[in-house]
């Protein structure tokens, strides 16, 4: 018995240094928090400055700075598609200093890579969703259709497939479009081109009769009556809009919205997350940054960490799915 007792008290003894040392991590990240940030951040931009990404990444990171009391500098890193800044990104340190604004470049560039040097689930952790820039449907005013339904019913009913104008391969028009295909049951054709400004003059000119397009280039046609807008790409119909019927009230679940949001390296402490989550916060919620965007077609909003990683983490199964569901190969 004493010898039983005196093994149980060693037990217990031994637990002591791992409770201390625990203690004090706790501690030493409880004062990390406090004293962060303690030299300017860096935002890195995959893409070209004056983009819809990049002025968004510009107006997230002056509010983020003032309300940390040190500036968050927005670097652009173009190229390879966006593999070079993500990359940089991804083999960064996890200090909290080294952000990416994130769309769906992120998870879509890698599906299309044989070796990608990067994956967005392992190598990254979500800070905040940004902004949301809803897609919309448009058609030519000669397309006899006038609602998602008399769309599909037409695409059904004609003997040559409907065609359809998108941008790049794999970009947010083509991949709106291949899913509208497989959730509607109908054959498009595709014509792609290599940026949207082409594409908008060919359905401009009713040389195409439709397009998944941005809210910010439509609409101003769309209130012209020079296009016709049949649905939103949300999942329900968007405050910009509230008389467009969102697609997913004629095809349940459908979306097919593109993303902004901010993500950081894998193991960056939650704590430090948290604080430039909530400074994000700040300016989604916003009323004067929330106008000001809201002009421009797009939805400010923001997420938890956690709620970010677990979207990205989903909308990458989704895209991989579709993709190769689709067919997409790089061109």
């Amino acid at each position: 018995m004493t010898g039983i007792k005196a093994k149980k008290g060693w037990r217990n003894f031994s637990l002591f240094p791992f409770a201390f040392c625990l203690g004090c991590a706790l501690t030493a990240g409880a004062a990390v928090a406090q004293q962060y940030p303690a030299k300017p951040l860096r935002l890195i931009v995959a893409v070209q400055p004056g983009g819809n990404l990049d002025l968004m990444g510009r107006a997230a990171a002056q509010k983020i700075g003032e309300g940390l009391g040190r500036p968050m500098i927005v670097e652009n890193r173009p190229g390879a598609n966006t593999v070079i800044g993500v990359e940089y990104v991804a083999k960064s340190a996890p200090d909290g200093y080294t952000f990416l604004m994130a769309s769906p470049s992120l998870l879509v560039t890698p599906i299309m890579m044989k070796n990608p040097p990067f994956d967005p689930v392992r190598d990254f952790v979500g800070v905040s969703m940004i902004a949301t820039l809803p897609q919309m449907l448009v058609v030519h005013p000669s397309v006899p259709a006038k609602s998602v339904r008399e769309l599909i019913a037409l695409a059904k009913s004609s003997r040559d497939d409907l065609i359809c104008v998108t941008s790049g391969n794999g970009s947010g028009s083509h991949l709106a479009m291949e899913r509208f295909k497989r959730m509607a049951g109908v054959r498009l054709m595709r014509i792609s081109y290599n940026g949207d400004a082409q594409a908008n003059i060919q359905l401009l000119g009713g040389q195409v009769p439709m397009k998944f397009d941005n809210l910010s280039t439509s609409l101003p046609h769309v209130n012209a009556g020079r296009l016709r807008a049949l649905g939103i790409t949300t999942p329900k119909r968007s405050e910009l809009l509230p008389n467009l019927p969102a697609i997913a009230e004629t095809l349940p679940g459908f979306e097919a919205s593109i993303f902004n949001g901010m993500v950081a390296p894998a193991g960056t402490p939650r704590e430090l997350l948290l604080r430039v989550q909530g400074e994000i916060r700040k300016f989604a919620q916003s009323p004067d940054s929330r106008a000001r965007f809201a002009q421009q077609g797009v939805e400010l909003q923001d997420s938890t960490p956690e709620e970010f990683t677990a979207f990205i983490k989903a909308e990458y199964g989704r895209m991989v799915t579709l993709i190769k569901e689709s067919g997409i190969t790089p061109e």
